[in-house]
């Protein structure tokens, strides 16, 4: 996790985004492909996580095993989006701890509004990702990661599905020691701040309220 941007590229997440992609792909299958793909993109995010060793029994005898070190890790999402994410990781990492952030964007200004917030404690002393599909103008997510800086957070990852190159400068400006990992960096924004080319609005496309 040394470079700021990682862009996962495995076959089945390139494949799997491709589908998502298209107009005609409907609500029920984006929201499995979502889920699919969140799972991908966590072995990626997480692939440093502390390890430690414990002593167990097999079958056959006793070992020292590798075990996961240090308080259960805590997944942030950006609402409403993030939780699209947010379902398949806690498929991958049942134990983690949740917290939500409730920010949206006004269409005039672009800029994030507050009006939920809530993490899980002693987050100084967990790995914190957060996710939320879409980098786009990297507002939201520069506010998010201010406030969970604000809770003592140090150690944070971003994780989300599509990146815009203003998105990810906007980011590395404000937090150059947040890493960010996506599935893929796209060409840039249109005037109304979404990704071309994109995939829409992930919020809507994933709860069909459009």
């Amino acid at each position: 996790m040394k470079d700021h941007l990682t862009i996962v590229r495995h076959p089945l997440v390139q494949h799997k985004l491709t589908l998502m992609r298209q107009k005609d792909t409907s609500t029920a299958v984006f929201r499995q492909l979502l889920r699919e793909i969140s799972q991908l993109l966590a072995y990626e995010v997480t692939r440093e996580l502390p390890m430690t060793t414990r002593a167990i029994e097999t079958p056959l005898q006793e070992m020292d095993a590798p075990v996961l070190a240090g308080r259960k890790l805590a997944l942030v999402s950006i609402l409403r989006a993030g939780n699209g994410l947010l379902d398949g990781m806690l498929e991958l990492i049942p134990s983690a701890r949740v917290g939500f952030v409730g920010l949206y964007r006004d269409e005039a200004t672009l800029k994030p509004v507050q009006y939920y917030f809530k993490v899980p404690e002693m987050l100084g002393q967990r790995l914190t990702i957060v996710v939320d599909p879409m980098l786009a103008t990297g507002n939201s997510s520069v506010a998010a990661i201010d406030l969970i800086k604000g809770k003592d957070a140090r150690d944070i990852r971003f994780m989300c599905l599509l990146a815009a190159p203003e998105g990810v400068e906007r980011m590395h400006q404000a937090h150059p020691d947040v890493p960010i990992v996506t599935a893929a960096l796209d060409e840039r924004l249109n005037e109304k701040g979404y990704i071309l080319p994109g995939l829409g609005d992930a919020g809507d496309r994933m709860f069909g309220t459009k």
